[in-house]
């Protein structure tokens, strides 16, 4: 008769269950320290986000303005104001990229999450 006859159970190594159970151990020690890390971090980062969300608000609202004063020069230079034409020559020489208010879409608003 064996032991899979009679209903009984084989018998459990025992030198191998203290391995594992210190193997499993850390393993889910260090699986919760990083939850802990990356949810640290996920806090950092959202303080960090709320802190520059007034000066992207401020960059934009000087970019419109700037857009608006750099708009209102190229009509100047388009009705034929000398001085405005030559801000406008520096400007491109500059790489900037002149339109007409009317031409110049809002900028979007960031993206919230």
């Amino acid at each position: 008769m064996s032991v899979e006859d009679s209903g009984e159970r084989p018998p459990v190594d025992q030198r191998m269950l203290l391995p594992v159970l210190l193997a499993v151990l850390a393993l889910f020690l260090l699986v919760a320290f990083q939850t802990i890390g990356l949810f640290r971090d996920h806090d950092t980062l959202i303080t960090v986000r709320a802190s520059q969300e007034t000066t992207v608000a401020e960059g934009t609202k000087l970019r419109q303005q700037l857009g608006a004063i750099a708009g209102q020069t190229a009509e100047l230079a388009n009705a034929g104001d000398p001085v405005a034409k030559d801000v406008v020559d520096e400007m491109r020489k500059q790489g900037f990229t002149l339109s007409s208010p009317a031409a110049t879409p809002p900028a979007p608003a960031p993206a919230k999450q």
